[in-house]
């Protein structure tokens, strides 16, 4: 694996992780056009350890907003934990479950696949997961503009909207290109949170899922690719550190563009982006 690849790929990671566009999507189609294989143990492990450096970066970033979001006082703090492990949970049973069906039922000829070796590489897929985020997200942006002169939005998580949030992140897991963080946002806007809460939430949530992401990349290139391992750390710790300053970097002047921006655009980027990468497996990607 070229260390220029990982750089050009942790680069393009840092980038994109702030933003509700799906940065795996495009890791994976940077890894298409630099002639990668996107299912192939090693990368996917490598797609795990970018989001690790992306999560520190975020951890960094986002720790005293957290600390003013959720920590101020001993309600907000419980009502925080139990809404982080209720959306966990049931990100955990929706997305385990999806990703043993798709494994099991989708593809019958290939019996002990992964869902990354069936998935990752189909940019028609990710296509259609980008289109499909798209909507959600123009839908949740459109909706707060009519909003904004009505009902304020809440500032805490209560358990419903926790587990409309969770099972959405859930639905993300398989697909590459519905966006993990638009989709999670964008539920809890509709599910009646302020969108600097959801954002917290999302991002929180995140953390928590990335050591599990790991764990599971690590144990199928244990399955799959022993050698792959040794080989692959490497390169996954320079992408890991190369995320973390990209991130950093992206963070310091995306975040306030972030939340003046308007968020309905984030929808019709992903569908303009689902348009393109349609187009790269029209020419053979």
């Amino acid at each position: 694996m070229w260390f220029l690849h990982v750089i050009l790929l942790a680069i393009v990671q840092g980038l994109a992780e702030l933003l509700p566009v799906s940065s795996s999507a495009h890791v994976i189609v940077a890894e298409r056009l630099m002639g990668m294989d996107a299912t192939a143990p090693t990368s996917t492990l490598l797609l795990v350890m970018l989001h690790t450096g992306t999560m520190l970066a975020v951890i960094v970033y986002f720790w005293g907003r957290w600390r003013r979001a959720f920590f101020q006082n001993a309600a907000d703090f419980k009502q925080f934990v139990i809404a982080l492990i209720l959306a966990t949970a049931v990100t955990g049973i929706i997305g385990y479950g999806l990703i043993k069906a798709i494994e099991k039922f989708a593809f019958p000829g290939k019996p002990h696949a992964w869902v990354e070796e069936l998935l990752f590489g189909r940019l028609d897929l990710i296509a259609a997961a980008l289109a499909a985020a798209g909507v959600l997200i123009l839908v949740a942006g459109l909706t707060e503009k009519r909003s904004r002169a009505g009902q304020t939005p809440a500032t805490q998580m209560n358990t419903k909207q926790a587990f409309w949030i969770g099972a959405l992140q859930g639905l993300c897991l398989p697909f590459r290109g519905f966006s993990r963080s638009g989709a999670t946002i964008s539920t809890g806007m509709l599910a009646g949170v302020q969108k600097a809460r959801a954002e917290d939430f999302s991002f929180a949530l995140a953390v928590i899922l990335t050591p599990a992401a790991i764990t599971r990349e690590l144990w199928r290139l244990h399955q799959t690719d022993h050698t792959g391992l040794a080989t692959s750390l490497g390169p996954g710790m320079v992408g890991a550190l190369f995320a973390f300053l990209a991130g950093l970097l992206a963070l310091k002047w995306l975040s306030r563009w972030l939340e003046t921006g308007r968020w309905y655009l984030f929808g019709i980027y992903c569908l303009v982006a689902s348009v393109v990468v349609a187009l790269l497996y029209r020419a053979g990607y």
